[in-house]
């Protein structure tokens, strides 16, 4: 197999000094980043009017119950139609790069994967995968269908990946963003954070994932 062409060798000091150089960009980028959050969080919201239900190991849930009562939820869409055997590599590569979902529950926000599959099809997969996030099935509901990750193609449903944030208020939920691309730059606290209406609910601070009080 070809190896990659290597960096040039350079003293440290040209080595500072590129350094220093591309500091100033990646500053620039950091400061497009905020402003882009800020943008972001201050996109209107939808009422989601429709009561969908999810199988899962509690049983039904709605999407309320997703909550688990806190203001925030990350839904992950995660690719797994009704027959496959198995569910996406990609989107299992997703779930396998989150952090403890403590340090988000924490920040007052819920994290939840939602398949296409029967719930019986997913348990054995999420077994496999020793993963124990909350996942549920949408299979009898339009909740894939609503929130454009499953579409019709050539009269064939066609799946696609991607993250959607919500917001309650008592128990009225709001729909306040989804994305479809670029998810592999995703996945630790603070980043899915960025994508939430509010960011970080509560205290900020950073504890060991066993000494949060919730």
């Amino acid at each position: 197999m070809a190896h990659p062409e290597l960096p040039e060798v350079a003293s440290r000091d040209a080595w500072r000094a590129a350094r220093e150089e591309l500091l100033v960009k990646e500053e620039a980028v950091a400061r497009a980043r905020d402003a882009l959050n800020a943008q972001r969080r201050a996109l209107p919201m939808v009422e989601v009017g429709t009561e969908y239900v999810f199988d899962g190991g509690d049983g039904k849930a709605t999407l309320l119950d997703l909550f688990a009562g806190r203001p925030q939820l990350v839904v992950h869409h995660f690719m797994f139609a009704p027959q496959w055997q198995a569910g996406c590599p990609g989107c299992a590569g997703f779930l396998d790069q989150l952090g403890h979902l403590a340090h988000l529950n924490a920040r007052g926000t819920s994290f939840a994967a939602v398949s296409r599959a029967p719930y019986p099809r997913i348990l054995p997969f999420k077994a496999r995968m020793g993963w124990t996030l909350p996942w549920y099935s949408s299979y009898d509901s339009d909740f894939n269908r609503d929130f454009e990750v499953t579409r019709e193609r050539d009269g064939e449903l066609v799946e696609r990946p991607g993250l959607s944030c919500f917001l309650r208020e008592g128990e009225r939920v709001f729909h306040t963003y989804s994305v479809y691309e670029g998810l592999d730059a995703l996945g630790s606290t603070t980043s899915l954070l960025d994508l939430t209406a509010l960011g970080p609910v509560g205290d900020p601070r950073v504890r060991y994932h066993d000494e949060y009080d919730f």
